[in-house]
C-alpha cells in the first residue's frame, strides 16, 4: 500500500507518549486527527496496532513490532529532512534525556548559554534515571555516568571524576554526635534515595582498603526529590547521602558537613553521550561542541 509517513508520525507518537492527548499536544493536532490518523494506518495494513481504553493506550503484539521496525528509519528520514539545508545555522527539536543527579548539566547555566547561542534550536530535556534506549526513546542524546554507559556509544566528558559523600546539618550533629564509620549509620537518622515507590532504597556505597561495600542505613525518610533530601538534610533532619557536586554550594557555606570522606572514593563522571553514527545533525554537533567548551571553561 502507498503509505502516508505522517500517519507512521502519528504512530510513532502515541508509541511513545501511550496517549492520543500528548501525541496531539507533541504533534501539534488535535486529539481527533491522531485517533482517526491511527484507525486509517490500521485500515490500510489490515491490523490492530494499538489497544484503546478509557484510560489508557498501549500497543497490540503487532503495534510494537511496526514499531521497532519504523523508529529507527523515521528517525533518519527526520534527521535528514531537518538538516538538508546545511548551510544555515543548526536548527530543529534537540532532545536530551538526562539523569536527575547530573547538577553540571542541569543547573541552568549550561542550557542557558546553549539556547542563546543557538536560536534555531528548540532543546527538550527529560530528566529520568530510568534505564533509556535513546534510539527508541527518540533521544538525540542522554546525560548519564560513565558507568551506566554502552559501549558502544559515543561519550563526551561533561565532568571530571566524581564522589558520593554523606552530610548532615551541624545542628543534627550537635544532638546525635558524627559517625566515625559507615556502619556507625544505622544507629542514625538517615534520609534515603529511592527511583520509584516499588523499588527498594538505594544502598550507601563505600569503601575500605580497596574494598568496596554497601551499608542499608534503614532511612527514616526516603523519596525520589533529590530536592527534598537537600532541604531536609538543611532542616537538621538526618544525614544525607548523594553526589558531593550537588552539595558544593552548602558545604563552602558551613550549612552541611561533609562526613566519613576517607571511605568515599572517586570514580568516573558525568558523560554526553549519543549514538554512532556517520551523519551527526549540525543540531547535535552544536551541543557536543558546546560541552566541550563549557567543560574547558572549568
Amino acid at each position: 500500500m502507498a503509505m502516508d509517513l505522517n500517519l507512521l508520525r502519528m504512530f510513532l507518537a502515541v508509541a511513545e507518549t501511550a496517549s492520543f492527548r500528548a501525541a496531539a499536544d507533541a504533534l501539534g493536532v488535535t486529539r481527533s486527527a491522531v485517533s482517526q490518523g491511527i484507525r486509517r494506518l490500521e485500515d490500510g495494513l489490515g491490523v490492530a496496532l494499538v489497544q484503546r481504553s478509557t484510560r489508557s493506550v498501549r500497543l497490540t503484539e503487532a503495534g510494537a513490532r511496526l514499531h521497532r521496525q519504523v523508529v529507527g528509519p523515521l528517525r533518519t528520514v527526520a534527521a535528514a529532512l531537518e538538516d538538508a539545508p546545511g548551510d544555515g545555522p543548526p536548527r530543529g527539536l534537540l532532545r536530551v534525556n538526562v539523569s536527575s543527579i547530573a547538577e553540571r548539566f542541569l543547573s541552568g547555566e549550561l542550557v542557558a548559554r546553549f539556547v542563546e547561542a543557538h536560536p534555531g534550536i528548540t532543546l527538550d530535556v527529560t530528566v529520568s534515571d530510568d534505564p533509556i534506549d535513546l534510539v527508541a526513546g527518540g533521544f538525540d542524546a542522554g546525560v548519564r555516568l560513565g558507568e551506566v554507559i554502552e559501549q558502544d556509544m559515543v561519550a563526551v566528558p561533561l565532568t571530571g571524576p566524581q564522589r558520593q559523600v554523606a552530610v548532615a546539618a551541624p545542628a543534627y550533629l550537635e544532638r546525635n554526635g558524627l559517625p566515625r564509620h559507615p556502619r556507625e549509620l544505622v544507629n542514625h537518622r538517615c534520609i534515603g534515595w529511592r527511583p520509584a515507590p516499588e523499588v527498594a532504597p538505594y544502598r550507601w556505597e563505600f569503601s575500605e582498603g580497596g574494598r568496596e561495600f554497601e551499608v542499608d542505613v534503614g532511612a527514616q525518610v526516603t523519596t525520589n526529590d533529590l530536592r527534598l533530601m537537600l532541604r531536609t538534610a538543611l532542616a537538621g533532619g538526618g544525614i544525607s547521602f548523594g553526589l558531593e557536586e550537588n552539595y558544593r554550594q552548602w558545604l563552602r557555606s558551613g550549612e552541611l558537613v561533609a562526613l566519613l570522606g576517607d571511605y568515599l572514593p572517586e570514580f568516573d563522571g558525568f558523560y554526553l553521550y549519543y549514538p554512532n553514527r556517520n551523519n551527526q545533525p549540525p543540531k547535535l554537533r552544536a551541543l557536543v561542541e558546546h560541552v566541550r567548551r563549557f567543560r574547558a571553561e572549568g
